[in-house]
């Protein structure tokens, strides 16, 4: 039996909305995201400015760590957290004019060693890796100005993660 494209890219492709009402949700939802990390791991962090895209590494990287600043890698471009698993690369591309930017950062060499928790990945262009997981952070017609939607969506070996945080 011949199934349709978007029937096909229903068996391989991901995708849930959540509503978080407040920061601390927002951080909750990276440490239920932290439970099921495993080197290799990228997650795509995207939103418009203020969305809550840090907050929600602060989550992930806080599941990790009993105390940990983490500040936002606007201006370092990188930050390096070494957990006790795997070390985990806080990226913010923002800043970032030139593709080839990109490059001197050394995301591959991060990827094959840990988890890359990105912030404006679309700078990194074509070379995003397609097995990743996507989450975008907007703001809703809410009555408060700290409620967010997180949309999650993700290739196969996210479809767990996706149903189960």
């Amino acid at each position: 039996m011949k199934t349709s494209d978007s029937e096909t890219l229903s068996l391989t492709h991901s995708a849930r909305q959540l509503r978080l009402p407040n920061e601390a949700a927002t951080r909750a939802l990276g440490g239920r995201v932290a439970d099921f990390l495993r080197p290799g791991d990228l997650v795509a962090l995207n939103g418009d400015l203020a969305m809550g895209k840090t907050v929600l590494a602060r989550g992930v990287i806080g599941a990790f760590f009993s105390d940990v600043t983490v500040p936002s890698p606007t201006f370092t471009l990188v930050q390096i957290y070494k957990t006790d698993k795997f070390p985990i690369s806080h990226v913010d591309l923002y800043r970032l004019d030139k593709l080839e930017d990109v490059f001197e950062l050394g995301l591959e060499e991060a990827l094959d060693e840990g988890v890359v928790l990105m912030e404006w990945p679309e700078r990194w262009g074509a070379y995003l890796p397609v097995d990743r997981l996507d989450i975008t952070l907007s703001m809703p017609n809410a009555q408060s100005e700290m409620e967010r939607m997180a949309y999650l969506s993700g290739s196969e070996r996210w479809m767990d993660v996706i149903a189960n945080v």
